[in-house]
């Protein structure tokens, strides 16, 4: 690759990720000028890597899928010393978790399609999870799966909500307070369970074997 390749790239990432924290920030409204100008370059150069807005959010949505992917795959498959490193940088990927919650937010298709992607991914995750023994089977993945993104997506959303002013948050330290905040009981439910024992998912399983008349 020449060096002229490689400049290339590196604008291109460059202004992919001004269009992260822009469109985290300040929502899908942000004109492509104003993320030019953010990565320093010229909106013509913007239309020449990504052709359209929407393509350049695609990028993004790209992006922040991999990254997620890496490092929950991460997380469920090795050492718990692997995941309290994530933890302690957190507010790392606190640009990525703005995008992704800004497009739930914005919703339409593109937002629901990011949405799916991290549900299958989920899905692909749990499995390596199960295959490595540090996750339980389920008798449903899909539907776990699909629980486990709408639970943790949802207490970000309500707890963005519940902010003075939800549209001018310091991610960063959102995400670090969020963290201290919902760890601890999140790990208990996830390590120990609720219940003491599994009286209410027998009687669920026996119930929707053989629901009650009038219930069919």
């Amino acid at each position: 690759m020449s060096s002229a390749d490689a400049s290339d790239l590196t604008a291109r990432a460059r202004i992919r990720d001004a269009a992260l924290e822009y469109f985290g920030r300040h929502g899908f409204k942000v004109t492509i000028r104003a993320i030019a100008e953010k990565a320093g370059v010229s909106p013509g150069l913007v239309m020449h890597h990504f052709g359209s807005k929407d393509g350049l959010r695609r990028a993004c949505d790209d992006h922040v899928f991999e990254i997620m992917h890496r490092v929950k795959r991460e997380t469920v498959t090795s050492d718990p010393s692997v995941a309290l490193q994530y933890v302690a940088h957190v507010e790392e990927f606190a640009p990525l978790l703005a995008y992704a919650i800004r497009s739930f937010q914005e919703g339409g298709a593109v937002g629901l399609a990011l949405y799916e992607r991290i549900v299958e991914d989920v899905q692909g995750y749990l499995a390596a999870g199960e295959a490595a023994g540090t996750i339980r089977p389920s008798r449903d993945r899909a539907k776990r799966a699909r629980w486990l993104a709408e639970s943790s997506m949802g207490s970000l959303l309500v707890a963005l909500s519940a902010r003075p002013d939800p549209d001018d948050i310091d991610f960063p330290l959102f995400l670090r307070e969020w963290m201290e905040e919902h760890m601890l009981p999140v790990l208990e439910l996830y390590t120990e369970g609720l219940y003491t024992d599994r009286q209410m998912l027998d009687a669920y399983l026996l119930y929707v074997c053989d629901p009650p008349e009038g219930t069919r």
